[in-house]
């Protein structure tokens, strides 16, 4: 049986899987497992693969920053990361030492944004960017139907922001304390602001309108600067439903008429493929390399 490899790269967790090529939809095996050091992961990642011979294409989506550059003389390496055991390391060269086949190289919140351009949220649209919030806040843009890559790909999380009124957090990020929108929006910014993961926070809590403040400002800028269809929130601090409304009232808020934009409930969406976007991201961008 012909079969594509999905690599998940978290920087918590690894999800390595196979599908049907003829049906990514139809996943064959699927294993997790913590993220350690490089070297240690990629064992385990190798090891799942052994099992099947007849891979088409791999697609992995990884944690970044990366180099996506093929002309690069370290396109496919992971670059500066506070992740220990990851910076500097050749992921994708480690990969085809193991089996040169192709792989399909790119950034973890790409592969979760394809899945939902795909098969998601956005099937209908050609213009989307795909927001996650978790650990870290990314984003993947697709414009015209392609993935958006310049110089390299997008850190939209590093947007600069104008912090809320009520907020005297510092911020979390190490390169721009509380002037970005991961330092201010991430998971564990809104446990150092708070003193409790999101997850436990009540619906009530004042920590909802100024998450949705921020988002929405976020928001507010991708569309002033990309002009996209449609705007999808995934990750885990999304998955709190008061969220999503909170984010479409504060956006018309900010926006005050400026720009037209669609109806807020097809603009501003959740993500549709849950917990498995990412790894069929990547199995539909491996399909891509199928001849």
């Amino acid at each position: 049986m012909s079969l594509l490899g999905a690599i998940e790269a978290g920087g918590t967790k690894f999800v390595v899987a196979v599908s049907e090529t003829d049906n990514p939809e139809k996943i064959v095996a699927r294993e997790s497992f913590p993220t350690e050091d490089g070297e240690q992961t990629l064992k385990k990642v190798i090891a799942f693969f052994d099992q099947y011979e007849d891979i088409d294409a791999i697609g992995i989506a990884s944690f970044g920053p990366i180099d996506v550059k093929p002309e690069s003389a370290t396109y496919g390496y992971v670059l500066d990361t506070p992740k220990r055991g990851w910076s500097g390391f050749d992921f994708l060269g480690t990969m085809k030492a193991w089996r040169d086949i192709p792989y399909y190289w790119t950034t973890d919140v790409n592969g979760a944004g394809w899945a939902e351009y795909v098969s998601g949220a956005a099937k209908d649209v050609e213009n989307v960017v795909y927001l996650t919030v978790g650990t870290g806040v990314g984003a993947g843009i697709i414009v015209n139907g392609e993935l958006l890559t310049g110089y390299s790909h997008p850190e939209a999380g590093h947007i600069m922001m104008q912090k809320h009124p009520d907020d005297q957090y510092e911020g979390l990020c190490p390169f721009h304390g509380d002037r970005c929108l991961e330092g201010l929006t991430a998971g564990p910014a809104m446990e150092a602001r708070w003193g409790q993961s999101a997850k436990d926070l009540p619906d009530d809590h004042p920590a909802w309108e100024m998450e949705a403040f921020y988002l929405a400002q976020a928001a507010m800028t991708y569309t002033a600067t990309l002009r996209p269809n449609m705007i999808i929130f995934g990750g885990g601090v999304p998955h709190r439903e008061i969220l999503i409304p909170m984010i479409r009232k504060s956006f018309e808020e900010q926006m005050n008429n400026y720009l037209a934009v669609p109806p807020m409930d097809q603009y501003i969406q959740t993500v549709q493929n849950g917990d498995n976007a990412g790894i069929l991201g990547c199995f539909y961008l491996a399909k891509t390399l199928v001849k």
